[in-house]
């Protein structure tokens, strides 16, 4: 697995270089850079700075983003499925149409961030944070969101076949249309 340095990062992306599969590219900033359509499976962006980053249709399948920050990051149509998301930072992303199915997004935050149409099939949501999310028309079947926080998250259409949802926070969640206001009680 090829290390970079962020001089070595830079230069590479100034080259417009768009395969970094199986790279390791941890701690690393890639604040606003662009990744469409780039071809990086397996890569290891543990703890890397993504926020703003540009990944429209990148295919990140089975890549480490463990505790990296993708504020604001735009990943409409992305292939994350089996990705590792677990812990990363999420707020504000573009995930509109975007593949994670299979993928552990345990502990990450996904605050106000714009799922519109993902693939969330059988991935691991423990403990995430969905509030204010837009998960419209998604597909969480067979997700685990045990102790999940949907706090406000809109749900219009989403599949939530067999989901596990045990103690996940579901107060003034939309879905289809009617608000849950408790778990337990509709309005």
């Amino acid at each position: 697995m090829k290390k970079y340095t962020q001089e070595e990062l830079d230069q590479a992306l100034e080259n417009e270089i768009k395969d970094f599969s199986k790279c390791h590219l941890s701690k690393l900033s890639f604040f606003k850079d662009n990744f469409t359509g780039a071809f990086l499976w397996k890569a290891n962006f543990t703890g890397a700075d993504l926020s703003g980053a540009d990944l429209r249709k990148a295919r990140l399948s089975k890549t480490d983003f463990t505790g990296a920050d993708l504020t604001g990051a735009d990943l409409r149509k992305a292939d994350l499925s089996r990705a590792d998301l677990s812990k990363a930072i999420l707020s504000g992303a573009d995930l509109r149409e975007a593949d994670l199915s299979g993928a552990d997004l345990s502990r990450a935050d996904f605050r106000e961030a714009n799922l519109c149409g993902a693939d969330l099939t059988g991935a691991d949501l423990r403990k995430a944070d969905f509030s204010g999310a837009d998960l419209t028309w998604a597909d969480l079947s067979r997700a685990d969101l045990r102790e999940a926080d949907l706090f406000g998250a809109d749900l219009t259409g989403a599949d939530l076949t067999w989901d596990d949802l045990r103690d996940a926070n579901l107060s003034e969640t939309t879905f289809s249309g009617w608000k849950i206001v408790k778990v337990g009680e509709q309005s």
